[in-house]
């Protein structure tokens, strides 16, 4: 290593942006994070879950305090089918000794907590800075945005999400995202009561569609619904779609299914925002010699995983360590990518076949609701597994490999 403090360009404002620039800034490297929307990107999305791996790698930034107060504790989740039997439950996350347990929080909210977080440390955050050219050299390498400016560095790390700019500058060549065959929408509700215990989970594998919900401890439904659609919607045409055509189309599906479904989307005010899921099961290259992709831009898993918040967090901390204790930057890159890919992809396996299940019908249905107590039962003992996925810890002062 040199003496000369090093620097990075990291692409999005999202999760994955402030949480690198924070590991980056922890490794004594310089950043600044280039959002391309004007007013940050903290108003998309509905609800997520931040698992324990995920907060305890917001930990090792010494951000978790940011978040330990925001959305309510989810440990558990029950399973139903459309006829109202009761299929099994299972971990949504796990408890950790010292009593931290997974979120589930508004996405605004965990956006704006990271954001508040990394610019309360001095972390330079700029918005209306839409990446449109990268340039790679011996030296470092210099970015272009849309507005004509540029800026350089010693490196360029790329956090913005599953529909990459950064990715195609790695490689032209790089596989598109996969259209998982599903549209999510989602919202929240008060005056509905239902019969679950605040902080967990109720996924109902519905006759035509998939509906989840939890209730929080101030006796708010936060749901969700997966409506299976074979073709992918056209970029951008889902938002034609009034907020009144969904709810009553999601009416129609649910309205031969037992459960809460219907009275919770019929007193759901407000707009109903539909978006297309989009996983990236798999990428060849993940750098070059200057530039890398993390979080969703390198390895996207569906919002079934429950993984996408806490993967892209963890990211940030491997590849600050690595950035830290490797050579160059090449190889410090490699480094990364050999500690991550074999994790996150068995996650987006994973969760593929979750989703392959919420599209069940006919005989396929019959089978899974067959099958699915087995399995629940089976993962639910399996504590390896679960100490694998949800007690994954990054040891910062451990040397990178």
């Amino acid at each position: 290593m040199t003496d000369t403090k090093r620097s990075a360009l990291v692409i999005g404002g999202g999760i994955a942006g402030p949480a690198a620039a924070m590991a980056l800034q922890k490794a004594d490297i310089d950043s600044v994070v280039y959002e391309a929307y004007p007013r940050g990107a903290d108003a998309s999305g509905a609800f997520l879950t931040l698992a324990t791996n995920g907060m305890d790698a917001l930990r090792t930034l010494g951000a978790d305090h940011a978040v330990a107060e925001l959305g309510f504790p989810t440990t558990a989740m029950v399973f139903w089918s459309f006829t109202g039997k009761r299929l099994g439950a299972a971990q949504v996350s796990m408890t950790l000794e010292d009593g931290t347990s997974g979120h589930t929080l508004k996405r605004a909210d965990l956006y704006r907590a990271i954001y508040d977080e990394a610019a309360g440390r001095g972390i330079r955050i700029e918005h209306g800075k839409r990446l449109v050219a990268a340039d790679e050299s011996a030296s470092g390498v210099r970015a272009t945005f849309a507005d004509g400016s540029q800026a350089t560095a010693d490196m360029l790390i790329g956090c913005d999400g599953v529909h990459s700019t950064v990715r195609r500058m790695i490689d032209p060549t790089a596989p598109a995202p996969t259209y998982a065959g599903l549209i999510g929408l989602g919202g929240y509700v008060r005056g509905v009561p239902v019969d679950a215990a605040p902080g967990t989970y109720h996924m109902i594998f519905g006759k035509r569609a998939f509906f989840g919900y939890a209730l929080d401890f101030n006796s708010e439904v936060w749901w969700f619904a997966n409506v299976p659609e074979p073709r992918e919607p056209a970029r951008g045409a889902l938002a034609s779609v009034s907020s009144e055509e969904w709810r009553q189309r999601l009416l129609d599906l649910f309205a031969d299914d037992a459960g809460p479904a219907t009275r919770i989307i019929e007193a759901t005010a407000g707009e109903l925002a539909a978006s297309p899921f989009h996983t990236l099961p798999y990428l060849p290259r993940w750098h070059s010699d200057r530039m890398v992709v993390i979080g969703d831009a390198a390895h996207a898993p569906s919002p079934t995983s429950g993984q996408g918040a806490s993967l892209s967090v963890e990211d940030a901390v491997q590849l600050g360590k690595c950035l830290r204790d490797v050579p160059t930057v090449a190889a410090a890159f490699a480094a990364f990518e050999q500690a991550r890919r074999p994790r996150v992809e068995q996650i987006i396996k994973q969760a593929a076949r979750i989703n392959n299940s919420k599209a069940a019908s006919g005989i396929s249905r019959v089978l899974r609701d067959a099958m699915l107590p087995l399995f629940l039962k089976l993962i639910t003992t399996n504590t390896k597994a679960t100490r694998h996925l949800y007690g994954y810890h990054i040891d910062w002062a451990a040397p990178a490999a």
